[in-house]
């Protein structure tokens, strides 16, 4: 008879997406409530979103108990950081402290996939996006998760930035207007839920502009 043996894992993947688009004066961050593990649904409302300055949010989706480890980090170095230097850091600041924290743990990861979405010095939009050891880039729009691979080729279709080889460089900003760039994410969210049973619920939509951030969430199917 042949030994069993119980294989344990320290990662799960807990699905979802996250969805970033960048404007000329905003950012539009949105990602689903879902949190599943394998073929069971653990919560339905569970906000993958968080705050981390006054001009920068971040997304996540992956490993839920890394995303929570990895939220209580940043947050220390943040609080560090205001008492050292007496300012919020900037959405770019944060960018390269995110950055530098997955590095940190290469060897045993953060199991987690981020995009990191706000406003830079200049009030113009940014968006980065990064693996699971900090491997980064700023972009004019970004998705992570379970959904990305069904909502990146829409999203490529409908935005496709210029080529980063192009002289002069062109901006990486999308040209949409706020209004049209939550739509478009939306329609985005609503798409990859008929498609991926790890994405759905609800969609908790974080806007950021000059007047600060606001609110939006929209009903996505339930099964």
């Amino acid at each position: 008879m042949t030994k069993q043996q119980a294989n344990w894992s320290p990662y799960d993947n807990n699905g979802g997406t996250c969805v970033a688009v960048a404007g000329a004066d905003y950012c539009v961050i949105a990602a689903d409530t879902r949190m599943s593990t394998g073929y069971n649904i653990l919560t339905r409302d569970y906000s993958k979103i968080i705050k981390l300055a006054d001009r920068c949010v971040m997304a996540s989706s992956g490993f839920q108990a890394d995303v929570r480890a990895l939220q209580k980090v940043l947050a220390s170095r943040h609080l560090i950081y205001q008492h050292q230097h007496n300012k919020q850091m900037s959405c770019p600041a944060m960018g390269q402290l995110l950055s530098n924290t997955l590095y940190y743990k290469r060897f045993f990861p953060y199991y987690s996939f981020n995009v990191l979405g706000g406003l830079d010095s200049k009030g113009k939009g940014c968006v980065f996006t990064y693996d699971a050891v900090g491997s980064y880039e700023r972009v004019g729009y970004s998705s992570q998760g379970s959904g990305s691979t069904l909502i990146m080729p829409f999203l490529d279709n409908q935005l496709k930035s210029p080529s980063p080889l192009l002289l002069p460089a062109k901006d990486a900003v999308t040209p949409l207007s706020e209004s049209e760039a939550i739509d478009l994410v939306k329609t985005c969210f609503a798409s990859a839920t008929e498609r991926d049973i790890y994405t759905g619920d609800k969609l908790e939509i974080v806007i950021l502009n000059a007047d600060g951030i606001r609110r939006e969430e929209m009903d996505l199917r339930k099964d």
